[in-house]
């Protein structure tokens, strides 16, 4: 069962909230402002690469590293391989994760690191291992971390992580404005500008030799803010907020190396449509109007179906997916139209079927709990076409009297509808988290 009047209660909501979930996937906007900042006082603006790389590879733990990697995939429309460096290890913990770079990574190709740790023993060995190939190295992590100084001693391009204060004292202490989110102070910076600083006279030279491939720089922008995060994303969830801060330095970087369009002007109204998304979806805005409170209404009690139509959609299915199971709990499977079909119809005539039970009607809403019941979710960007599968999945629902909830972005570019979907879906999960009574 779900709370469903916390949702309706901003003052509850900011109680319950105490790991700033909420304000993190409000400030995504201006998380994306400032890692813009940071990747340009680090050069990305005035790279130029010589031809797009063979292949990127990206490593990071958890959710930094497979989420990144996943859009920028889905982005990049197939114009260049994307691959997931997994890791492997006894544990999810920093200190045990190790990653291996493939055998056939070499001087065409691009190692992109996404952490918000940048402590992890392992990336620094990945960092070794391909500046030994000869491979391009772009990071983007906490400055003054230990993998900071591995990519500058690889003389490769670092990139400061947009940090936030979770729960920073407005937040904490009963400042918190339930009614602020999408507003100022968030629509800027999170912070000022930080004053660069000043790197070690070897590390300027460069202690491994120069830089093997046109990624590389000598300058290395130290920002003020201390490395680490919160403790459940450094193999868990990208938290609400974080990923935008990862993902923003390498649209830039893909943008300049020809994968994805992705210029300053794109990434500006990618933080608008955020900040439009956290209007609609804070949480003072009453369930009835708004699109992430009334999702993870239905979503309770609920075994989701997440039916994706388009990469950009099938990367926002995985996250919404991996985020309900991390942050509240719940199960979801995710499939792309049209194979989703076939996969998840046995789901819609089985036990998990809306009118399953004839008996369900006598139970007693006391002491029985309410029967699992599948529930679709679809999630397209693009308005339905002749060839979409929507209209026969909203069917295949009808005629199983199975519930679905739809979400379909606003016109506007890929990385807008990237960035509707993701918010929504975020908010949506930080919210049936937070409502659910076996909520931590």
């Amino acid at each position: 069962m779900l709370d469903e009047s916390l949702l309706d209660a901003p003052e509850a909501l900011a109680r319950a909230d105490t790991r700033g979930l909420l304000r993190g996937a409000a400030e995504a906007g201006a998380r994306v402002r400032t890692a813009a900042r940071h990747a340009a006082e680090a050069g990305i603006g005035d790279l130029k690469p010589d031809g797009r790389p063979r292949a990127v590879m990206v490593a990071g733990p958890g959710a930094a590293g497979s989420c990144t990697a996943d859009l920028l995939g889905a982005l990049s429309g197939g114009n260049c391989p994307v691959s997931l460096i997994a890791p492997t290890g006894v544990a999810p913990a920093p200190g045990a994760l190790r990653w291996t770079l493939p055998g056939w990574a070499g001087p065409l190709d691009l190692l992109v690191l996404a952490t918000p740790d940048g402590t992890e023993p392992g990336l620094p060995r990945l960092v070794e291992q391909a500046y030994r190939r000869g491979c391009a190295i772009v990071s983007v992590a906490p400055g003054q971390s230990p993998l900071a100084d591995a990519v500058a001693q690889a003389r490769g391009l670092m990139v400061p992580l947009a940090t936030a204060p979770y729960g920073s004292a407005p937040y904490a202490t009963g400042g918190y404005d339930p009614g602020g989110y999408g507003t100022d102070p968030y629509r800027g910076d999170l912070h000022a500008p930080g004053a660069p600083g000043t790197e070690d006279a070897a590390l300027a030279e460069g202690a491994l030799g120069d830089a093997p491939a046109p990624y590389g720089t000598p300058s290395v922008p130290q920002p003020v803010e201390p490395p680490g995060t919160a403790p459940d994303e450094m193999t868990g969830p990208a938290l609400p907020g974080t990923l935008w801060a990862l993902l923003t330095p390498l649209l830039l970087l893909v943008d300049r190396i020809g994968l994805v369009s992705a210029p300053p002007t794109a990434l500006q109204q990618v933080a608008d449509r955020l900040d439009q998304v956290a209007e609609r979806c804070g949480p003072a805005i009453a369930t009835y109007t708004n699109p992430a409170k009334t999702l993870a209404a239905e979503l309770a009690g609920a075994l989701p179906l997440l039916w994706t139509e388009g990469p950009v959609a099938a990367a926002t299915g995985r996250r919404f997916s991996g985020l309900l199971a991390a942050l509240a709990g719940r199960p979801a499977l995710v499939a792309e139209l049209p194979g989703a079909l076939a996969a998840h119809g046995a789901l819609l005539t089985g036990a998990f079927a809306g009118g399953a039970d004839p008996d369900d009607f006598f139970r007693d809403r006391v002491e029985e709990p309410e029967a699992l019941r599948a529930r679709i979710v679809l999630l397209h960007e693009e308005p339905v076409g002749p060839i979409s599968a929507v209209p026969t999945a909203r069917e295949l629902a009808l005629a199983h009297e199975t519930a679905f909830s739809e979400l379909e972005p606003a016109e506007g570019t890929s990385l807008e509808s990237a960035a509707e979907l993701l918010a929504i879906t975020d908010f949506a999960a930080v919210y049936l988290a937070l409502a659910s009574p076996d909520r931590t």
